[in-house]
């Protein structure tokens, strides 16, 4: 018999979730404390004095996160000091921030915005500011476990309200439980909570430029609708989770030469064998990097009218690459490439753009550069074939 004191019963996503409030100071304490996080902080910000007097450096930082949350006592809170850091982050990393779409969304309503993904903490970071300006609440983040190998990872994540994907789940029974677990989750968020969730379009970055919905993805969202309404078609559980396709595109990706890098050794060995802390450097990157312009839209809701995942997949990808802002650098990348000639658009080029993509690429090393090139150039080919097949 379940002990009714049991907190998963009483939570079924207690393991999941994001943090709450009342887990908020205690989050954060534990985070002070966190020898590996501290060293992380001082090995990056005071590479010197971590080597020098590691444990000095250590107090120091741990000093520098008690009063940088002083007065955080929920959720929002925290999110209101990123919100600032976001801001110095713009400033100083990008060159333009430009949404559409939102508008035409309803303020009050819970969507589950899907987009297209680029980078593990910017995407949905851009949405949740885009968001912010508005006046509107921040989105719930879906984030693969892979990424949450650092219990300070997972606090932090958890405190920005990311909630978990399993995806390290042994056996194929371990594993649709976790997803049907997860499908509730989601259903929940949007269905009961009107709470706002972000989820990428397949699993992992796009890091050859090419994106594309996993059909698996819809499966797994309307999981939790269909286990409640066994005859029930597709289309009415993607009706109800309000399913809002976002674009995203960056003029430059700070990861490009990393992603050039690992697409080379998949291409050539079959495999990429990442570091043991690859997936915060590229999130250090990401967020420190130089990104020129960025611009993000939002599309329009689904409706009933799916009958398969593959459809629904479809409808996502149209809106995303419809949506899809090309900028200099992307006809750039195609122009040195030499392909498809017939699809550059330099109209918008300027003198300062084409500089600037040759100082970038002259950075590259030689061997990776048709990789690199081709990160760029992919959305210009995929955004004309969505462009023709729509006509």
């Amino acid at each position: 018999m379940t002990s009714t004191h049991d907190p998963i019963s009483q939570d079924p996503w207690h393991d999941i979730r994001p943090y709450q409030d009342d887990e908020v100071s205690a989050t954060l304490t534990r985070l002070a404390e966190d020898t590996e996080l501290l060293g992380a902080l001082t090995r990056y910000r005071l590479p010197r004095m971590s080597h020098i007097m590691p444990r000095t450096s250590r107090a120091l930082a741990s000093w520098v996160i008690k009063r940088e949350t002083r007065g955080v006592c929920t959720v929002r809170d925290f999110q209101g000091r990123i919100a600032a850091y976001m801001q110095r982050m713009l400033r100083t990393s990008t060159d333009s921030f430009q949404v559409d779409g939102l508008d035409k969304l309803d303020s009050d309503t819970a969507y589950l915005f899907i987009g297209n993904h680029r980078d593990i903490s910017l995407d949905p970071a851009f949405v949740n500011y885009a968001l912010y300006l508005a006046g509107r609440d921040t989105v719930r983040i879906a984030i693969g476990d892979n990424l949450l190998k650092k219990p300070y990872v997972t606090d932090l994540m958890r405190l920005n309200k990311s909630f978990i994907v399993p995806r390290s789940a042994r056996g194929k029974r371990a594993m649709l439980t976790a997803y049907l677990n997860l499908s509730s989750y989601i259903r929940h968020s949007i269905c009961s909570d009107n709470h706002s969730i972000w989820m990428a379009q397949r699993e992992g970055r796009a890091k050859d430029g090419i994106d594309c919905t996993d059909p698996a993805i819809i499966k797994m969202m309307t999981m939790a609708h269909r286990a409640d309404n066994r005859q029930a078609p597709l289309g009415e559980g993607i009706k109800e989770l309000r399913l809002v396709p976002v674009s995203i595109s960056y003029e430059y990706d700070p990861c490009d030469v990393q992603k050039a890098r690992e697409l080379k050794a998949v291409n050539e060995e079959g495999e990429y064998r990442k570091s043991e802390f690859e997936d915060i450097s590229s999130i250090v990157a990401g967020i420190t990097g130089h990104k020129g312009r960025v611009h993000l839209r939002f599309g329009t809701p689904l409706g009933n009218e799916f009958e398969t995942p593959e459809q629904v997949a479809e409808e996502i990808d149209r809106q995303v690459l419809g949506g899809y802002h090309l900028f200099p650098s992307h006809y750039l990348a195609l122009e040195a490439l030499g392909t498809h000639p017939e699809l550059l658009d330099m109209s918008e080029v300027t003198d300062a753009d084409r500089t600037r993509f040759t100082q970038r690429l002259a950075e590259v090393p030689e061997a990776l550069r048709c990789w690199w090139l081709s990160q760029y150039a992919n959305p210009v080919i995929n955004c004309s074939r969505t462009h023709h097949s729509s006509q």
